[in-house]
C-alpha cells in the first residue's frame, strides 16, 4: 500500500498561542514538597461529569498525585455540561475558599467571568483543556493543562491517510460548537492533511447532539455519494457513526480521537476504527494537579502543557488500552483481539 508521506506532528500551541510544555517540566522542588505535606493542601475539582471513564481516569491522576504531596481531593462537583451549575458552583468556592481549583470549564463565554475571580482572590486555578475567553495566564489562572490535541488531529489524518493511496473525499464529523480542544484536533486534522495530500478532497458534516452525529453523516452520503474516509472529533460520536454505517452496510475507514471501550473494541475486531489519537486521562490528571501543587508553593508552572497522545491501531491496541487507562485489558477486548478478519456483528 503506498503510504504516501505526510510528515510528522508537531504539538500546538495553547489558547493564547502559549508553546506547549512537556510534562516532565512540571518539576516540583523538595522545598515545595517539604511546604506541601507541611500545609495539607485542600483542592476542589470541577468536572463537565464525573461519570464518564475519562473523568474518573483523570480524577484518579489527581488524587494520587495530591496524595503524594501531602494534599487532599476534597471535593469533586459535577456540572453535567451545563454553565449555570459550573458558574454557581464557582461562586460557591469563593465562599468556601479551598486552597486551589483544577476545573474543567463547560463553556469559552458564559463561565469566563466566574473563572476570573478566582485567581485575583488568591485561589490558584489550573485548567483541563481550555481557558475561557478573556482569562489570562499568571493573572487568571497558573496553567492550563490538555492533551496535545493538535498532535493527536496530526495522528489520526497520518493513520487514515494510509487508506487512501488514491486520494479521494474525506469527510470530517466535526462539533459544532467552539471548544478550544477539540477545535484543535480538527486544525491539526486539515493542517497535516490539506498540506501534504492535494489529491485529498476534505469536506465537513457538523454536529451539536452526539447521538445524532451517524444520522447527520447517513443524511449526507444519502444526498451525494459516500466518502472514502472520515475522521470524527472524539470517540463517542465515531461510535454514533459507527452504528449508522454498519445499518447501512458501508464500509469505509475511519479514525479518531480517544480510546474509549467502544472504539477498542471495535478496532481490535478489525472494524471500521482503523486509527486513534489517544488522549492519556491518568496522565492528564498527573500533570493537572502537579502544576496546583508548584502553584500552590508559589512556583510558576508552565502556562500551557501538552501531555502528548498515543498513536493507536489494531496491531498495538492491548498495550494502548491498558497504558490510557492504567489498568488490565477487560477479557472481552483481549478476546475480540484475536479474532481474524473483519467484524460484523
Amino acid at each position: 500500500m503506498n503510504t504516501h508521506n505526510v510528515g510528522r506532528a508537531v504539538a500546538g500551541l495553547g489558547p493564547h498561542g502559549e508553546a506547549g510544555a512537556p510534562i516532565e517540566q512540571l518539576g516540583v522542588s523538595r522545598e515545595c514538597a517539604a511546604r506541601a505535606a507541611e500545609r495539607a493542601f485542600a483542592v476542589v475539582a470541577v468536572m463537565h461529569t464525573t461519570g464518564s471513564d475519562w473523568a474518573k481516569q483523570q480524577l484518579a491522576g489527581i488524587e494520587a498525585t495530591l496524595a503524594r504531596y501531602g494534599a487532599r481531593l476534597i471535593d469533586v462537583i459535577d456540572s453535567d455540561f451545563r454553565p449555570e451549575r459550573q458558574i454557581a458552583a464557582l461562586e460557591r468556592l469563593l465562599v468556601e475558599r479551598p486552597d486551589a481549583v483544577i476545573a474543567i470549564p463547560v463553556d469559552n463565554v458564559e463561565t469566563s467571568g466566574a473563572f476570573a475571580m478566582l485567581g485575583p482572590a488568591g485561589i490558584p486555578l489550573v485548567l483541563m483543556d481550555n481557558a475561557p475567553a478573556g482569562l489570562l495566564p499568571r493573572k487568571h489562572y497558573a496553567s492550563v493543562v490538555s492533551a496535545d490535541n493538535f498532535g493527536n488531529g496530526q495522528v489520526a489524518a497520518t493513520m487514515l491517510a494510509m487508506y487512501l493511496p488514491d486520494g479521494g473525499e474525506v469527510v470530517i464529523v466535526g462539533y459544532g460548537r467552539d471548544f478550544f480542544s477539540i477545535n484543535e484536533r480538527e486544525i491539526g486534522f486539515r493542517k497535516l492533511l490539506g498540506d501534504a495530500r492535494p489529491d485529498v478532497r476534505l469536506s465537513r458534516v457538523e454536529f451539536t447532539d452526539i447521538a445524532q452525529a451517524g444520522e447527520l453523516l447517513g443524511q449526507s452520503i444519502a444526498n451525494g455519494s459516500a466518502p472514502d474516509g472520515i475522521f470524527v472529533v472524539w470517540d463517542d460520536p465515531a461510535m454514533s457513526v459507527v452504528r449508522e454505517l454498519r445499518a447501512t452496510g458501508l464500509n469505509i475507514p475511519m479514525t479518531t480521537i480517544d480510546l474509549g471501550n467502544e472504539v477498542a473494541l471495535e478496532m481490535a475486531r478489525g472494524g471500521l476504527v482503523v486509527g486513534v489519537g489517544a488522549q492519556r486521562p491518568y496522565d492528564q490528571g498527573v500533570a493537572e494537579a502537579l502544576a496546583a501543587i508548584m502553584a500552590l508553593c508559589g512556583e510558576e508552572p508552565p502556562p500551557w502543557v501538552a501531555v502528548p497522545g498515543l498513536a493507536v491501531t489494531r496491531r498495538n491496541v492491548i498495550d494502548a488500552y491498558q497504558r490510557v487507562w492504567h489498568e488490565a485489558a477487560p477479557a472481552e477486548l483481549l478476546e475480540s483481539a484475536r479474532g481474524k478478519g473483519p467484524y460484523w456483528p
